[in-house]
């Protein structure tokens, strides 16, 4: 007996529940293979359930296609934050600026390493750092570093942390999306074993070829397994077979009684 295969994809839950939603509603209820009463709960959850994917897929979709655009807006304030350090450095390398600047931004006074900023968390902690340091060392009148100036990095950095809150706003609801999604599939798989076992169960005492074609007719998939495919198809070359020799057979048998109702090509008159 081949075995049955519960669906692993989206694609295939929707298809099995419409295919079973569709025999519910071409069948009476009465021959109906299983209970009426989950009829009612898929034509509340397969709508449910597809809108649901397709508004994850949105999301994600959504979500990709502004990737690039965030990338490039990441990618210039780190450019703008870093450049804003090193002109910093070349002032105090060049004596236009003390080394004790470097203590505005957090930066030990005796280094001129320019901060990592390899991610997000540190791109805003920096970011803040040195916009505050620089705002802080004005007011004490400092002279102000220019190329860039601490307004144009403010505005790169302003414009990162907004395209960073929009950012997570996509990953959060393509998060919510995704959980809602596997919530709900666990409930369609749920949905597609009590109907595959009441339509098995209803067609239990037909013979094994005739109930694997009703149940497949609900939307049930066979497989068969290695060697119950090996036999099947040897029983299918023995009968292939078998129906050969029986033509082969059923042709002798009609030559020979032709050949014996034909007329001897010498009579008993013409032996005479």
């Amino acid at each position: 007996m081949p075995y049955r295969r519960l669906p692993n994809t989206d694609t295939a839950r929707i298809r099995a529940m419409k295919i079973a939603l569709q025999k519910g509603k071409d069948v009476h209820p009465a021959k109906l293979a299983y209970s009426a009463k989950i009829i009612m709960r898929l034509q509340r959850f397969l709508p449910l359930f597809e809108q649901n994917i397709q508004l994850q897929k949105q999301a994600v979709s959504s979500q990709n296609n502004r990737c690039k655009d965030y990338n490039e807006i990441v990618k210039k304030a780190k450019i703008y934050l870093t450049h804003f350090i090193r002109v910093m450095n070349m002032a105090i390398f060049r004596g236009d600026l003390p080394a004790e600047t470097r203590a505005y931004f957090g930066l030990a006074t005796n280094e001129s390493t320019v901060p990592a900023l390899s991610n997000e968390n540190e791109l805003k902690a920096w970011g803040r750092r040195i916009i505050e340091g620089e705002e802080n060392r004005l007011r004490k009148g400092g002279s102000p570093i220019t190329n860039p100036t601490i307004a144009v990095v403010k505005i790169r950095f302003e414009g990162f942390l907004e395209a960073c809150y929009n950012q997570s706003i996509l990953e959060k609801k393509t998060r919510d999306y995704t959980e809602r999604t596997a919530e709900l599939r666990r409930e369609a798989d749920e949905i597609i074993l009590q109907i595959w076992n009441e339509v098995e169960a209803a067609y239990n005492n037909l013979p094994e070829e005739i109930r694997k074609k009703e149940c497949e007719a609900y939307g049930l998939i066979y497989f068969y397994r290695k060697n119950e495919l090996k036999n099947k198809e040897a029983e299918k070359t023995e009968n292939e077979m078998a129906l050969s020799e029986k033509t082969e057979t059923d042709k002798n048998e009609a030559e020979k009684t032709e050949n014996e109702n034909l007329p001897g090509t010498i009579t008993e008159q013409q032996l005479f």
